[in-house]
């Protein structure tokens, strides 16, 4: 598989809870971050190492070989998460459109919805 996209950032969360959120998204009904669109499906949990890192399906019907591994090291300094998600697929790769999109949608889902989902 090739990485078209990797992204880390903090989470002000602790890993196990990271973890959680990624393997169970609907477990907060009051908290939702998973908000798909119409092109995507909700992704399956492939592997798994709590809490440390999971891999999961992908989210796109038009790129059903992708998926995308997270990694959940703890912050050094605040008790949270330095999560960085990777986006792989097989060959052939996508357009430069096709790859723009699920880079962006990646950041929407993980980098803004679950992060505020947290405060």
């Amino acid at each position: 598989m090739i990485e078209i996209g990797s992204r880390r950032r903090s989470q002000p969360a602790p890993p196990h809870v990271i973890f959680e959120a990624l393997t169970e998204p609907d477990r907060d009904p009051t908290r939702p971050w998973l908000i798909l669109l119409a092109d995507e499906q909700r992704p399956r949990v492939l592997a798994s190492t709590w809490p440390r890192e999971l891999t999961w399906s992908s989210l796109w019907t038009k790129r059903p070989d992708a998926t995308i591994h997270f990694e959940l090291p703890p912050c050094a300094t605040d008790g949270g998460t330095d999560l960085r998600w990777t986006l792989r697929v097989d060959e052939p790769l996508p357009d430069p459109g096709l790859t723009g999109h699920l880079r962006y949608r990646m950041n929407q889902l993980i980098n803004a919805n679950l992060r505020y989902t947290f405060g």
